[in-house]
C-alpha cells in the first residue's frame, strides 16, 4: 500500500506496524523513526499541500484530529475524493484501538494484535505498582502563554495516574484547558511537568516559572520538582507514550516504580 501521513502521531502508528517502508509522504513534522527522515514532506500538520498528496496517488492517508486545526485538510480530503481515515485519540485505549483499526486496513492484523497485547501488559504493570504509591499532584504546561495543560478526558490524566501521579486538572471533563498562573499557584503541585507542544527540551526555559506571582512558594518550586519533559514522549498519541510513562513513573517514585533502561517498552528497534 502506499501510505501517507498527516502528523507524527499517525507516523508513529505506522512504524509500529512495520510499515514505514510503505510511506510515500509525510508532514513536516514526523521525525519518528528515524527511517522517515528521507521520505517526501508535504508541509506542516496544519498547512498540508494537497495537490502533492494527491500527485502522491495514496491508498491510504491517515489524519487525525488530536491536531487542532485539522479539520481544513480533511474537508480537502474529502472533496478530492481521496482515500483517508481520520482518528481522535484522547485516551491509552483510543490509541490501542486506533493501532488495531490501521492494522486491518493495511492488512497487518497480526501485527498489530501483538503490540496491543504487549501495550495492555504494560499498562497493567504500572496499575499494579501505582496501588503501592502515594499519588504526587502533578501539573502538566503545554504552553506557557497562555498557559494551556490537559485535563481529565486526556491520555496524560492516565499517564499520571499510572505513573503515581494525579493530573491536578483531572477532574475538570475536557481534553485541553487554558488556565492562568493564579489557579495553577492554589492547587499548589508537588511536581511540574514542562512539555511545551512543538518545542525541542533544550529550548525550554524553567527560568520563566520563577518570574510568576508567587510561584516560587509552590512545594513543586521549593522542592527542586521542575521537569521539563520530552514532548515527544508525552504530546503524541502514539504507543511511544509508554516510553514516557517509564521515565515519569521512575521519576516520581524510584524505589517501587521500575527502572528507566530508556528501551521501548514494546520492543521497537529503530
Amino acid at each position: 500500500m502506499r501510505l501517507v501521513s498527516l502528523c507524527p502521531s499517525n507516523t508513529e502508528l505506522i512504524a509500529y506496524l512495520g510499515l514505514s517502508s510503505s510511506l510515500v509522504g509525510v508532514d513536516d513534522y514526523s521525525d519518528w523513526p528515524t527511517n522517515v527522515a528521507t521520505i517526501p514532506r508535504l508541509g506542516p500538520d496544519l498547512s498540508i499541500r494537497m495537490d502533492e498528496v494527491e500527485a502522491l496517488k495514496p491508498d491510504l492517508v491517515i489524519a487525525s484530529l488530536s491536531v487542532p486545526g485539522m479539520e481544513r485538510n480533511i474537508e480537502q480530503l474529502e472533496q478530492r475524493g481521496i482515500p483517508h481515515v481520520v482518528y481522535n485519540p484522547q485516551s491509552l485505549a483510543d490509541i490501542k484501538n486506533d493501532l488495531l483499526d490501521l492494522g486491518n486496513r493495511t492488512g497487518q492484523t497480526e501485527q498489530a494484535n501483538q503490540i496491543a497485547e504487549k501495550y495492555d501488559h504494560f499498562i497493567h504493570t504500572y496499575q499494579q505498582c501505582a496501588q503501592k504509591v502515594e499519588a504526587k499532584t502533578l501539573y502538566w504546561e503545554w504552553w506557557p502563554k497562555p498557559v494551556f495543560t490537559p485535563g481529565g478526558r486526556n491520555w496524560l490524566t492516565e499517564i499520571s495516574t499510572l505513573a503515581g501521579g494525579k493530573n491536578i486538572y483531572s477532574d475538570v471533563d475536557k481534553a485541553s484547558i487554558q488556565t492562568d498562573w493564579e489557579d495553577v499557584y492554589q492547587h499548589n503541585p508537588d511536581h511540574i511537568c514542562l512539555a511545551w507542544v512543538g518545542v525541542q527540551t533544550s529550548k525550554v526555559k524553567p527560568e520563566l516559572l520563577m518570574k510568576r506571582p508567587n510561584w516560587l512558594n509552590l512545594k513543586a518550586m521549593k522542592s527542586n520538582q521542575v521537569h521539563i519533559l520530552e514532548e515527544p514522549l508525552y504530546c503524541r498519541p502514539s504507543p511511544r507514550l509508554l516510553l514516557g510513562l517509564k521515565k515519569l513513573a521512575y521519576l516520581l517514585h524510584p524505589s517501587v516504580m521500575p527502572a528507566d533502561d530508556g528501551h521501548d517498552p514494546l520492543d521497537f528497534k529503530q
